[in-house]
């Protein structure tokens, strides 16, 4: 057990400081000399978990999904909407997600599959979806797939320009307002009227699952 601890410590270790270089530098220019430095491990315990470079920028990638389950909620346009909104959070306080997310969208990243952060999103947005209409919580109209995949898109589009535009810091701003110009087109109005998508629910949604972590500890009997 303590073998095992010790390993998970290191590849989370080899996995932040990953991040960072690849974050600060692209998934060409980093350079595993680099990394190694930054995590301050052994070539042998880096290899041990990741035996190449593109291991390593896809084990990045994988780490933005470790947080994508929220709490379930009644209304699936809610929990759609927690879902991104979540993620926007996140983008703005854990360099994991943000290393991630900057390999999926860099163009550059030349023999790196990019094409998995957008395949789950959209898997977790046609799923919502489905059960969004299932329950009567969407236009005659729509069809889940392709709301997903526009969903998703225009997300990337919005977080890129924000990474540009302010290092993330307007990103609440944006998601909020690319949700007010969506929504209206693809949700009841009778339903949307009662969905929070206020530029403070990120934050939210975040305390609301840290309170879930957090183990509840009987009151003291007097």
């Amino acid at each position: 057990m303590v073998k095992q601890d010790r390993a998970i410590r290191t590849r989370q270790t080899i996995l932040t400081a990953a991040a960072k270089v690849f974050e600060e530098r692209g998934y060409q220019a980093a350079t595993i000399s680099e990394i190694l430095i930054t995590a301050g491990v052994t070539k042998g315990a880096l290899y041990f978990h990741f035996p190449s470079k593109e291991d390593l920028a896809e084990g990045v990638i994988h780490e933005q999904d470790h947080d994508l389950p929220i709490p379930l909620r009644a209304c699936k346009i809610q929990q759609l909407v927690d879902t991104v909104v979540l993620h926007a959070y996140r983008l703005r306080t854990d360099p994991l997600v943000r290393a991630g997310v900057r390999l999926a969208l860099d163009q550059q990243a030349q023999g790196l599959d990019r094409s998995g952060p957008f395949l789950r999103w959209s898997d977790v947005g046609i799923a919502l979806l489905g059960q969004a209409q299932a329950q009567g919580e969407l236009m005659p109209h729509i069809v889940p797939a392709e709301t997903a995949d526009v969903l998703v898109g225009a997300f990337a589009g919005v977080q890129a320009m924000s990474q540009a535009m302010s290092n993330y810091q307007d990103l609440p701003h944006r998601v909020t307002a690319l949700l007010r110009h969506v929504l209206p087109s693809v949700v009841v109005p009778s339903v949307l009227a009662a969905v929070d998508i206020t530029e403070g629910r990120g934050a939210f949604v975040h305390g609301e699952l840290e309170d879930l972590r957090t183990p509840q500890h009987p009151a003291p009997v007097s």
